[in-house]
């Protein structure tokens, strides 16, 4: 049941979705490239952390730059940030729970179906 959301996602995006994992080689240059160009990137199978240096993407920590636009500080750098990026986060786990700021900053949406749930 917890790939079923993921599949709904891949099924609704297409092939323009950019999937990885934190145990991809070099996962932040892809983060960084979907931010940039205004991609739309599913992290799979997330844990119950979630890496720090994504907080800037989360919280949406987004800086004005004159006329050039706006920045996103992402891992050390200042990036260009396109407004159509999108951030997915998927995760494996039955119940997670995530620190309150999370919660607060995230849409999270539980696809796991319950008996009460098919009432």
């Amino acid at each position: 049941p917890q790939q079923q959301g993921t599949r709904w996602l891949k099924s609704r995006v297409g092939e323009a979705l950019h999937i990885i994992q934190f145990t991809t080689p070099r996962w932040l240059e892809k983060v960084v490239y979907c931010v940039r160009n205004g991609s739309e990137l599913l992290i799979e199978a997330v844990g119950s952390e979630i890496d720090a240096v994504l907080d800037p993407v989360l919280s949406r920590a987004i800086l004005k730059r004159g006329r050039q636009g706006t920045v996103l500080r992402l891992g050390g750098d200042e990036i260009e940030y396109d407004e159509k990026f999108q951030l997915y986060l998927q995760t494996k786990l039955q119940n997670p729970h995530y620190k309150p700021e999370l919660a607060a900053q995230c849409t999270i949406i539980n696809f796991i179906v319950t008996p009460s749930g098919l009432e």
